[in-house]
């Protein structure tokens, strides 16, 4: 061309480099493509006005999706953006390669993108050189596809700093990797080391603490929130010739620092390091700025988790307590665990108290809710327990005051008012006698020295705070040497599309199975509902939590104590169990007849069980029909060598000794003793002083006429 001609017209020397032209404005969805790029999308080679749905047909989906976060990248930097874009035929397949490199703008008013740029066909690239590594057409774009969706699975289930941190280093980016890495957190004006990798122990001493207005890379890009690309050890030199030096002695070639952007606020920079040079083409600036917003988003989700376990650390130890003293002659095992989600805490909770007459109080109890309110309303009413135990009341007073002070908690503000269901125990230890009142809660169950399991039905009041002069009568009961009593709250039995019933015959299976010592059983109990757990648990297993578990096991020392007594070979000489059926309330007559089924639960003869849980019901029945006085229910069973056998005395005070009638054929009452006679192997009718005890034995063997040969005694 001669010095003082005219330039050619952009279009001829765009055409005679094969080269388009295209336009396109994201505010009205349309795009304008002159000849040469509507050849190259496979369409006429005119000049058209295309839809965003009729470019979007002719190119790879994958590649349409990537087109948006390049555009965005290269926004956001004040770069060109470049992208290689595979066009596809009528029949789904790639007729050919194009790239195109363009030049976006942002319109703030309408929010929306205008794009310019050139488009121009591109062939296979040599392997091994840099337009090689860095071509989409291939393998690298596959390997880079499935190298971000693992990286962002890796990063997602990272649940700590340290493990986001550990993840990050171990990445290997398709076609070029960093062998150190850094990632930067500020503190007030300054940048902090939240870690490194590849860097001698105490390489980061310079850059810890640095000033925020420092002339390093890592700052500049906390200030701006924009990327820093250093390919040379000379671009880095001359751009920051302040803090060169203490670069230079680590040897790398290039250096790329982006930011870490979380909930659109930058919260440090991430750092990686090149042993070659690396010229970041729009690709790998692409891969680089994906891996550190993934990266921010795995560090801020692990920063908030880590900040909500050392608070929930804090609450359950300031609200769960200590077991304190040794009881003497006892062993107290405790666990606590959270429900999932949220800060862990909850309304459940634990306490062991000692009391002033030498005696120790067992609490456990559940306050309404699983929330931040619900923990804090359980402190305050742990703290009232205890005060009002270390006053020396009795177990119903403890209860009716804790009720009044959490029922005047709700008065203020309605909206805000909870219960909670509690159970109390003073435990007497030298002689094993507990005396327990119940609000609301789950009955306590007691696993004897050979793993026989009762539920022991106890009387009962409404749940705390609802009517604040509700009454909580005491319920005795006898805890003998190498028996366990486990008290809990429901999440423990009702979990799992378990209801009440069926909760119980889980964990009494445990109960009955279990051969370890207390904690063990402590924690096999906690384990058959939610997988490990500890006193203050968290973990992968938290999700599936459904309520919050509080479990309290008191065993009074003895043969077996409850657990790890070898059923095969350990029997003790006595299983008994003793009940009080009131006049006021005939519907325990139910509650002893459970109490007889489970203490004879391996008894050889389910027929014999059955008789004697029709026996019972006679006799108890006769009591409260006949009598005004309350019955005393004892069954036990002994093995005195030549087999088992049970006896079953029923107690009051009524004056008048029963004979054996022989009713008519159709009186409806008078069968009771009648029955007793006919069924057991003895039976009899003993004063008591005042009052006087039924009773009635049954011998386990395996043939009727063998057992009767023994005779009756009267």
């Amino acid at each position: 061309m001669r010095t003082g001609e005219p330039l050619p017209a952009l279009g001829d020397v765009l055409a005679a480099l094969d080269t388009g032209l295209w336009h396109w404005d994201t505010a009205s969805g349309l795009v304008t493509v002159d000849a040469m790029s509507a050849r190259l999308l496979g369409l006429p080679p005119e000049q058209a006005t295309l839809t965003e749905a009729q470019i979007r047909s002719r190119l790879h989906p994958v590649d349409w999706n990537e087109i948006t976060g390049v555009v965005q990248l290269a926004v956001a930097e004040g770069t060109l953006a470049e992208v290689r874009i595979r066009i596809m035929d009528d029949r789904n397949r790639v007729m050919r390669v194009v790239r195109s490199r363009l030049k976006p703008s942002f319109d703030d008013m309408r929010k929306s993108y205008v794009l310019t740029g050139t488009l121009q066909e591109v062939t296979e690239p040599t392997p091994g050189t840099p337009a090689g590594r860095s071509a989409v057409t291939g393998d690298w774009r596959r390997s880079r596809e499935a190298f971000l969706l693992d990286a962002g699975r890796a990063l997602a289930e990272a649940r700590s700093t340290q493990e986001v941190l550990r993840v990050t280093a171990n990445l290997s980016m398709p076609g070029f990797s960093p062998d150190g890495l850094a990632v930067f957190g500020v503190e007030g004006d300054r940048l902090t080391i939240i870690g490194h990798h590849g860097h001698e122990p105490g390489a980061d001493n310079p850059f810890t603490y640095m000033p925020i207005d420092t002339d390093y890379p890592a700052a500049e890009v906390v200030r701006t929130g924009r990327a820093v690309y250093l390919s040379s050890p000379e671009e880095y030199k001359e751009r920051y010739p302040l803090t060169w030096p203490l670069a230079q002695r680590f040897g790398r070639r290039s250096w790329a620092f982006l930011p870490l952007t979380a909930s659109g606020r930058t919260m440090g920079a991430w750092l990686a390091a090149f042993a070659y040079p690396v010229a970041f083409t729009p690709d790998e600036r692409s891969v680089l700025t994906t891996v550190a917003r993934m990266l921010a988003q795995a560090l801020s989700r692990a920063g908030t988790a880590e900040s909500e376990r050392a608070l929930t650390d804090g609450l359950q130890r300031s609200m769960m307590p200590k077991l304190g003293p040794r009881i003497p002659g006892m062993s107290v095992a405790a666990r606590y665990v959270p429900t999932g989600g949220g800060l862990q805490v909850g309304g459940d909770w634990y306490d062991v108290i000692p009391l002033p007459n030498g005696r120790f109080a067992l609490v456990i109890g559940d306050v309404q809710g699983h929330d931040v309110r619900a923990a804090g309303l359980m402190g305050q009413l742990r703290i009232a327990l205890r005060a009002y135990a270390s006053e020396g009341h009795r177990p119903d007073a403890v209860l009716s005051r804790a009720s009044r002070f959490l029922h005047g908690i709700g008065e203020g503000d309605p909206a805000e008012a909870r219960f909670a269901t509690c159970l109390y125990v003073e435990v007497d230890p030298p002689s094993g006698v507990l005396e327990i009142a119940r609000a609301g809660h789950p009955d306590p169950v007691i696993r004897m020295a050979d793993a026989t399991v009762l539920t022991r039905p106890t009387a009962g009041g409404l749940p705390l705070g609802i009517d604040p002069d509700a009454d909580y009568p005491t319920t005795r009961l006898l805890l003998e040497p190498g028996e366990t009593m486990l008290i809990c709250t429901d999440g423990l039995i009702e979990t799992g599309g378990h209801d009440l019933e069926t909760g119980w015959q889980r964990l009494r299976g445990i109960l009955e199975e279990h051969k370890g010592n207390q904690e063990e059983l402590a924690d096999a109990l906690v384990q058959a509902v939610h997988g490990p757990s500890s006193h203050h648990t968290t973990g992968p297993l938290a999700d599936r939590r459904e309520d919050d578990i509080a479990v309290l096991l008191l065993c009074r020392q003895g043969e077996g104590c409850g657990c790890g007594a070898d059923t095969d070979t350990v029997r003790p000489p006595v299983r008994r169990t003793m009940l009080t059926v009131a006049q006021a309330e005939p519907e325990r007559i139910a509650s002893a007849r459970q109490q007889l089924r489970e203490l004879l639960h391996d008894w050889s003869s389910a027929d014999q069980v059955d008789s004697a849980v029709l026996l019972l019901s006679e006799v108890l029945t006769n009591v409260l029909v006949h009598t005004d006085a309350d019955a005393l229910l004892l069954a036990e069973v002994t093995d005195g060598g030549d087999g088992r056998r049970m006896r079953i005395e029923v107690t009051d005070s009524g004056d008048d000794l029963p004979h054996v009638r022989r009713p008519g054929e159709l009186a409806s009452s008078g069968r009771g003793l009648l029955m007793v006679e006919l069924l057991s192997h003895s039976w009899g009718v003993a004063p008591r002083g005042e009052g006087k005890s039924i009773w009635f034995e049954l011998y386990e063997q395996e043939s009727e006429a063998h057992g009767r040969a023994d005779g009756h005694h009267h």
